[in-house]
C-alpha cells in the first residue's frame, strides 16, 4: 500500500513525534483506518523498531520511543484500526472478528518504514499486540522484519482451567453466529490505578482510549482471540524472539499494593509456557516488580527492560 510522504502531521505526544492516517478498505462496520506514529533517530540510521499495542490501549510510551531513537533506531508505532488515534465516529471500539484483520495495519506500517529508507525492522508487541505480532510472524511476515520482541504477550486466557478448556471454546463457537453479544466480566480498575497520575501513578494518558476498567468484550472478539491462540500453537516463528514478562501475576485476594509490582492482567506462567514454544530461538527474561506493560513499570524496572531489549538486539546484529 502506498502512502503520502507529505501526509505527516504533528502527534499528540509532542516534539519529535509525527503521525499519519492510513486508509484501508471498508469492513463489516464501515470505513477503516490505522495510524502510524514515528519518532526518527537524529543520526543516520537504517534500522528501526515497530511497536504494536494491546487491548483497550493505544501508543503512549513516549519515553520508550525516545530511548530507541537515542540509540540509533527509527521508532514507529501503529494504532490499530478502531483503537486510539484510528478510532472513527460510530465505530465500535476494539471491534475485531479475526486477528488477521490487523495484518494489513502492520504491513502498511512496514511499507512506510521501508519507504523511509530502513532495511531492518524489529517488531515489538504488547499483550494482545504480542499475540497479533506472533501470529503475523508465524504466517507470512515481511522479510524486512528480522526479530520479534514480546512484552507480556496474550498467549492464553487468564482463567481457571475449567473455563479455559470448556467455557472459552463454547463462547468462541457462539461468537461465529452471535458476534455482537457482550461477555460480562468483573470490573477491576486496579491496573489503571497503578499507572495513572489520577491515582498517584506516573502516567498521563487519554482515558477515552485507555479506559480504567477493561470494557466487556463481545463474543466475536473472544472468538478472534481464541482462534489466534489455537492457530499459533500449531506454528513456529523463524526469527529470534525475545519473550519478556513480569515474575508474578496478581491473584484473587491480593492486596492493592501487589498491583504495583506484578502483572494484573495475564498469567505469567502461561506466558512462559506457551512463549517458550513459539520458535527455535526464544530468549525468556522475567522482571521482578514488572507490571503487565513492562514499559510502564517503575523507573528502575523499565530501565532494565530497555537495557534488555537493546542488548538483545545488539546480540542479534540489529
Amino acid at each position: 500500500m502506498k502512502h503520502d510522504k507529505t501526509g505527516w502531521l504533528p502527534d499528540i505526544l509532542g516534539t519529535g513525534f509525527e503521525m499519519q492516517y492510513i486508509p484501508h478498505p471498508d469492513d463489516y462496520s464501515g470505513h477503516v483506518r490505522s495510524t502510524v506514529i514515528r519518532r526518527l533517530s537524529k543520526g543516520t540510521s537504517r534500522k528501526s523498531l515497530l511497536y504494536v499495542h494491546g487491548f483497550s490501549d493505544y501508543f503512549l510510551q513516549a519515553e520508550m520511543a525516545g530511548m530507541f531513537a537515542d540509540n540509533a533506531y527509527n521508532f514507529y508505532a501503529v494504532d490499530l484500526r478502531k483503537y486510539g488515534r484510528s478510532l472513527m465516529a460510530v465505530q465500535k471500539m476494539f471491534q475485531v472478528r479475526d486477528i488477521h484483520e490487523y495484518f494489513a495495519d502492520i504491513d502498511s506500517a512496514v511499507d512506510i518504514i521501508r519507504a523511509d529508507g530502513n532495511d531492518k525492522v524489529a517488531l515489538l508487541g504488547h499483550s494482545t499486540g504480542g499475540l497479533t505480532t506472533s501470529l503475523y510472524m508465524s504466517e507470512a511476515p515481511s522479510p524486512l522484519i528480522k526479530a520479534l520482541i514480546l512484552n507480556s504477550p496474550f498467549l492464553d486466557w487468564n482463567l481457571p482451567p475449567l473455563m479455559r478448556r470448556v467455557a472459552m471454546p463454547f463462547v468462541s463457537a457462539m461468537g461465529r453466529v452471535l458476534p455482537n453479544v457482550r461477555v460480562g466480566q468483573k470490573p477491576d480498575s486496579g491496573y489503571a490505578e497503578s499507572l495513572s497520575t489520577r491515582y498517584g501513578g506516573e502516567w498521563d494518558y487519554r482515558v477515552e482510549w485507555k479506559p480504567d476498567v477493561l470494557p466487556d468484550p463481545d463474543m466475536g472478539w473472544v472468538r478472534a482471540i481464541h482462534r489466534a491462540q489455537q492457530q499459533l500453537r500449531r506454528r513456529k516463528i523463524e526469527v529470534p524472539v525475545l519473550l519478556m514478562h513480569s515474575a508474578e501475576s496478581v491473584k484473587n485476594g491480593d492486596s492493592k499494593e501487589k498491583y504495583n509490582r506484578a502483572d494484573a492482567i495475564l498469567d505469567v506462567e502461561a506466558i512462559s509456557r506457551y512463549g517458550r514454544r513459539l520458535g527455535p530461538d526464544v530468549t525468556e527474561v522475567t522482571f521482578d516488580g514488572g507490571l503487565h506493560d513492562l514499559a510502564l513499570s517503575s523507573r528502575e524496572i523499565r530501565q532494565k527492560v530497555y537495557h534488555t531489549m537493546l542488548h538483545w538486539l545488539k546480540e542479534h546484529g540489529l
